[in-house]
């Protein structure tokens, strides 16, 4: 399992934390952690899911900065990188 933090500086209110949580979550593989302003962490198996979660989030209008990718080997994602 992989963990990804991604930076979306434009998602700062709760509508707008709402919208991308909408367009987020319909992504088969896809487990949202956390939403909060301008952070979405995410789980995922395969970049190619990462990737279409960026696309998506671009496509609802938000920009997706640079980001944090913390690979895992265990289940929970408290081992680190």
């Amino acid at each position: 399992m992989k963990k990804v933090e991604l930076s979306i500086p434009d998602m700062q209110s709760a509508h707008c934390q709402t919208r991308v949580n909408s367009a987020v979550r319909g992504i088969a593989g896809i487990t949202i952690e956390k939403i909060e302003s301008g952070k979405l962490f995410i789980n995922y198996e395969d970049d190619n899911e990462k990737k279409e979660v960026i696309e998506t989030i671009e496509k609802a209008g938000y920009k997706v900065a640079d980001n944090i990718t913390q690979d895992s080997s265990c289940a929970t994602g408290c081992c680190g990188n």
